[in-house]
């Protein structure tokens, strides 16, 4: 059976391996960024993430509503993605809104390919869900 991921002969460009190997992070330093890649790698995670990409800041009822989940499993993935440091909440009255964070609308753009999820980037804010209207659906609930 021929290898074909492994090379034939032996053999090693020291200078430019040497350079490469000191550019590469030390084990270990890699883990958040690990961690937050993993945060999405899981479908319904995703399928989460990219509703509040596209939505913006949005309450885990309505998450429920327009991914077709049940409200304990959207809160679950968003929880998960709040502790990847993807997605921010904030308590409203009884609600509870949810918003990507700017590291969540990055990494989602690069993983999905598309530029159209960075215009959230600018509202998603540090502290909090930003921009998320205070009475957001109030009269429907």
């Amino acid at each position: 059976m021929e290898r074909v991921d492994d090379c034939d002969l032996l053999c090693l460009d020291l200078p430019h391996a040497e350079r490469v190997r000191a550019a590469v992070p030390a084990p270990g330093a890699l883990d958040d960024a690990a961690a937050r890649a993993k945060a999405l790698s899981d479908p319904t995670r995703l399928r989460v993430a990219t509703a509040l990409a596209t939505g913006g800041a949005m309450c885990g009822c309505d998450l429920a509503w327009v991914t077709g989940l049940a409200t304990n499993l959207v809160s679950h993935h968003a929880r998960a993605l709040r502790a990847a440091g993807l997605a921010s909440s904030r308590r409203d009255g009884k609600l509870v809104m949810y918003q990507l964070t700017p590291a969540g609308v990055a990494l989602l753009g690069a993983l999905t390919g598309t530029g159209a999820l960075t215009h959230l980037a600018s509202t998603a804010g540090a502290a909090g869900v930003a921009g998320a209207p205070a009475d957001q659906g109030a009269a429907t609930r």
